[in-house]
């Protein structure tokens, strides 16, 4: 039987949605106008990459996806706050993501800096819910892990390496450098964490890791291609930013055919990391594909 990517696709987006809908706080709780904000910002839209990633990776180790359930809301959540603080008037001052104005366009700059906190600390207090047939000091070290990915070795240190490089000259090891933390980290703990949430062995753990961080890079530099290429209306946002802060991108570094060969490179390594495991891993096959695929 053929796999119906798209189908797939639009299922786990509907589960991820109704978790995140259940595990956030109601919009009409106090204090309410925080609540509205974390809210919006939440479920306003987006592709659910990563707690998809998280689900997939749970079910190719022969897991059930609701193991790492949890987990999965954990990392929409950060990466929600890393975009609401992405697009305040200090960092990117964007008005636009997702099709919608910006948190801080919608309410206000202070309210933002707080719906971002209040995620990011909403995101540790799923990842630390018990979880069935998971053993406490197993999910302390997936927290540890996330930590570790979420912060200054990852994507927020990540971030401020992509600062520093503004108006830079770069060679592709540093770029790399900047991405893998800035957007691979999400990505590859995402990968790392589902495996380990069902229970994969080490070697296992450690194949969808390394799956994780080429597909992580393949991400990036489609973003940064499309935003050379990419439709604002499609997107949701606005396109140009990065030539506009004259940031480091693969398009600048290498042209765009060129970057577009580096980015299948990546997927290929990736997809040969799927092989022996227990459990269906076509979907994650069929994810790195679309990564290099898509429009938005």
């Amino acid at each position: 039987m053929t796999f119906d990517f798209h189908a797939y696709l639009k299922s786990r987006k509907a589960l991820v949605e109704e978790a995140l809908d259940r595990l956030v706080p109601a919009a009409d709780r106090l204090p309410a106008r925080l609540n509205g904000a974390m809210r919006y910002s939440l479920l306003i839209g987006g592709k659910r990459l990563r707690p998809i990633l998280a689900l997939a990776a749970c079910e190719a180790v022969g897991a059930p996806l609701e193991r790492a359930m949890n987990f999965a809301a954990a990392l929409e959540c950060i990466h929600t706050y890393s975009l609401i603080h992405d697009d305040l008037p200090a960092m990117d001052d964007d008005d636009l993501r997702r099709g919608h104005p910006t948190c801080h366009k919608q309410y206000d700059e202070a309210t933002a800096i707080l719906a971002g906190d209040a995620l990011l600390t909403l995101a540790f207090e799923l990842a630390a819910r018990p979880v069935e047939e998971v053993r406490a000091e197993q999910q302390l070290a997936i927290i540890e892990k996330l930590s570790a990915a979420a912060g200054v070795h990852g994507m927020v240190g990540g971030q401020m390496l992509d600062m520093e490089a503004e108006g830079q000259e770069l060679d592709l090891p540093g770029l790399q450098n900047i991405h893998i933390h800035k957007t691979g980290a999400l990505i590859y703990i995402a990968c790392l964490g589902g495996a380990l949430l069902g229970g994969g062995t080490p070697e296992q753990a450690q194949q969808l890791k390394r799956y994780g961080e080429r597909i992580g890079l393949a991400f990036q530099i489609t973003d940064d291609i499309l935003d050379e290429v990419g439709d604002s209306l499609e997107m949701g946002k606005n396109v140009g930013a990065d030539r506009e802060h004259n940031k480091a991108t693969y398009p600048k570094l290498m042209g765009l055919a060129q970057a577009r060969q580096e980015a299948q490179r990546h997927i290929d390594e990736a997809i040969k990391c799927l092989h022996d495991l227990p459990g269906d891993a076509e979907p994650l096959r069929e994810l790195a594909r679309y990564i290099i695929s898509r429009t938005h």
